[in-house]
């Protein structure tokens, strides 16, 4: 139920009465893939971070590029 609801045990133990005001089903493909990465050795975790941080940066540069070429 606090997976469903994006909130934590102790928040609905502890309920203060604040309905969440949206609730997202996550993408169960993408949330599995999370788990089996979380159950690998801590080398290859790390690795994975590595790759997805780098793709990150590349993107972000890529974007901040485009966009300040077109303002040229």
């Amino acid at each position: 139920m606090a997976e469903l609801f994006s909130m934590t045990t102790d928040q609905i133990i502890n309920y203060n009465g604040k309905l969440p005001k949206e609730v997202v089903i996550k993408d169960k493909a993408a949330n599995e893939q999370l788990r089996l990465i979380s159950e690998l050795d801590e080398d290859d975790k790390q690795t994975i971070f590595k790759i997805i941080d780098k793709m990150l940066t590349n993107k972000k540069f890529k974007d901040f590029f485009n966009k300040n070429v077109n303002m040229l």
